[in-house]
């Protein structure tokens, strides 16, 4: 059973003399992945602890989640700490501390590593049954502060008892988009850490089965370095059709991802929040 930390009760929630004394195989084994940079680590944390954190993970009927539902996507997002349950908050005060930051700067081989406590497209993810996120690769700079450039993905997954036939396994697939090269299943206290990267795909294109009293559950952070010349070559979100998909699906994907580049680039300019794209979304598919 998992015991809060109080004051004769400190330890850090990230067990960093386990992970540091494996520190330099496990870069090994980053650097080394295909077809990116990037590591699977299973029991990321304290199995009691994600168990925890698994319960008490808010439930999709929340009126705080922000709906991310459009051709592309079919998920829910909530990026305000303040809305977080409490033992998720510490966890995400943690992975976003100069001590973890540090840590892996190590792992990944990226010095000036910085943190996003706003937290700009990550957060909780959540997906209920036919949820998906098309294949794609990720935006290149935050939205708010232009001279960051966005390097390293950390997606921790906490769902207990997550079933294959359900599918949620995240794909990463070739530069050529032939093939899905590796794939990974959404299981509770794995954490999926990997390089930003324009070249390789990824996502969770096949809509999830599982039953209506289960979702696909995540917490993703995301890290940047700071670059003075990284405002020149700003890149939104870059959706792509699989080999299979056909025509109509195809150019459905395609149409979808200039609009979101369109809105990426108003965010950007006016400092909209995908809180405010929500109710929108929200107006359109008849939610109040």
């Amino acid at each position: 059973m998992y015991c809060p930390q109080t004051a004769e009760n400190s330890a850090p929630l990230f067990d960093y003399r386990r992970w540091k004394s494996e520190l330099p195989d496990l870069a090994k084994q980053y650097a080394s992945n295909k077809p990116l940079p990037h590591l699977l680590i299973r029991g990321f944390l304290d199995d009691d602890l994600a168990t925890a954190v698994a319960e008490e993970f808010p439930g999709a009927g929340s009126q705080a989640w922000i709906q991310y539902k459009h051709p592309n996507e079919r998920k829910l997002g909530l990026v305000r700490r303040e809305k977080f349950p409490a033992r998720l908050g510490e966890i995400v005060d943690e992975l976003n501390s100069p001590r973890f930051v540090s840590w892996l700067s190590q792992l990944t081989g990226i010095s000036g590593l910085v943190a996003d406590p706003s937290m700009e497209g990550g957060g909780l993810h959540q997906s209920t049954r036919g949820g998906y996120l098309n294949l794609h690769t990720d935006f290149s700079h935050h939205h708010h502060r232009r001279d960051w450039k966005r390097r390293i993905n950390l997606i921790l997954y906490l769902n207990p008892g997550w079933q294959a036939g359900w599918g949620g396994e995240i794909e990463f697939w070739d530069a050529g988009m032939r093939s899905c090269l590796v794939k990974y299943p959404p299981t509770l206290n794995h954490a999926l850490i990997f390089n930003t990267d324009e070249r390789y795909f990824h996502g969770f294109p096949e809509p999830v089965s599982c039953p209506d009293s289960q979702s696909r559950k995540s917490l993703a952070l995301y890290y940047y370095t700071v670059e003075k010349d990284a405002r020149n070559a700003p890149r939104s979100t870059n959706y792509r059709s699989r080999p299979a998909d056909g025509l109509g699906k195809s150019t459905l994907i395609w149409l979808d991802k200039q609009a979101v580049d369109l809105y990426s680039r108003a965010k950007t300019r006016f400092g909209f929040s995908d809180e405010f794209a929500s109710k929108v979304l929200g107006l359109i598919s008849g939610k109040k």
